[in-house]
């Protein structure tokens, strides 16, 4: 039987990849059985997945006793075992990377969220990633804050792989688009080359239903007619892949445009937008549904393991993202005319994202010092 994650790509042109990794899918073949058997094109991590891993398992003991053994302070334990698991990672992906002209088979690692509001501090610890991990397969995740995206376009212009995240607006998206543009042509100003240059502009998808879905339904248990309830209920699960059709749909204006073919000429790759946050949060929705509805060609999707697996078992390969454009506008308007304002869920999540990832950066590394302190105590018994 066909695999559809695999004729995702095959057939469609949108790479699946894994948002997942941890130290023993890595030692046991676990990550090459998913570029073989399911076509998983890249990897992105998260905070979240090496804390649990760190806290509850044994796969990093013995490179913690080792840090420690090598006086490591405990705040730059964690930096350590990301380093060597993101290196192993991107050289199980560079044959993707190699075979794919070095545009596809990436493994992406994200800055400290504390640095989310401070441009020249991202710039510096994203370069550092970028010298420290020495992989060209890298994307370096830097968050589509206001102070980020002129260190996104500095690093690009470094040529710097870049994975823009937590993009929740078209708007964003936008001055994504453009900070990634501008960077090329300064390469170009100053004889460098483009061909090199990646980056991935990641639009998160199911925290737009979660938060607007709320919003609609405290709406629908106030209304006064049915009328007004079903059209309210009509909305439920729709925004998130409304908005994210309105997204892909300026990415092909902008990289349709003529700016962007004299960019191509000279060797430069599309930003392609990744769609992430693609696992189903409510259970009355399609377990794979923000696989389904958002299949398009120079796409990315990130999926963590259990959609994989739902999308292996009955996932649906058909161009999804550019159908019924028209409607997801409708969408969108009837939000609007129902008293919910996309730009206020959108800047809510932006800032509810990096508050997270900071609460996650501040767990791991609390994490990490207490396995640390465990390690150094049994080692004091032995």
């Amino acid at each position: 039987m066909a695999n559809p994650m695999i004729e995702l790509y095959q057939k469609e042109r949108q790479s699946p990849w894994l948002d997942f990794i941890r130290r023993n899918m890595l030692d046991d073949g676990g990550l090459r059985r998913y570029v073989e058997r399911d076509g998983i094109r890249g990897v992105t991590a998260n905070p979240t997945i090496f804390e649990k891993a760190i806290d509850a398992g044994e796969d990093y003991d013995a490179q913690i006793a080792q840090l420690v053994r090598d006086g490591v302070p405990e705040h730059d334990l964690f930096e350590k075992i990301a380093i060597t698991d993101i290196r192993h990672a991107c050289d199980v992906l560079r044959p993707v990377f190699d075979a794919s002209g070095r545009a596809d088979g990436f493994v992406s690692i994200e800055v400290s969220p504390e640095n989310a509001f401070r441009t020249q501090e991202t710039i510096d610890e994203a370069k550092r990633w970028w010298r420290e991990i020495d992989r060209p397969n890298l994307l370096v995740k830097i968050p589509a804050t206001d102070q980020g995206l002129p260190a996104i376009e500095e690093c690009l212009a470094a040529g710097v792989n870049i994975n823009i995240t937590l993009l929740f607006a078209v708007e964003y998206h936008e001055r994504v688009m453009e900070a990634y543009l501008r960077a090329l042509e300064r390469r170009v100003a100053e004889g460098l080359d483009l061909r090199d240059v990646n980056s991935v502009a990641s639009f998160f998808v199911s925290r737009v239903d979660t938060n607007a879905d709320k919003r609609l339904e405290s709406r629908i248990a106030a209304a006064k007619t049915d009328a007004e309830r079903q059209r309210l209920g009509g909305l439920l699960g729709s925004v998130a892949v409304a908005n994210a059709k309105l997204a892909y749909h300026r990415f092909r204006e902008v990289f349709g445009g003529e700016r962007y073919r004299k960019l191509e000429a000279k060797g430069a790759k599309l930003q392609r937008p990744l769609w992430a946050s693609t696992g189903t949060k409510n259970p009355k929705y399609s377990d794979v549904k923000y696989i389904d509805e958002l299949i398009g060609p120079d796409t990315v999707n990130t999926m963590p393991p259990q959609t994989i697996d739902a999308f292996r078992d009955h996932g649906v390969v058909r161009r999804t993202i550019d159908e019924d454009y028209d409607g997801a506008m409708r969408v969108l308007a009837s939000l609007e005319s129902a008293g919910i304002s996309l730009k206020e869920i959108t800047d809510e999540l932006q800032r509810e994202g990096v508050e997270a990832f900071a609460k996650s950066f501040d767990q791991i590394r609390a994490t990490t010092a207490a396995k640390a302190e465990r390690i150094k105590q049994r080692a004091g018994a032995a």
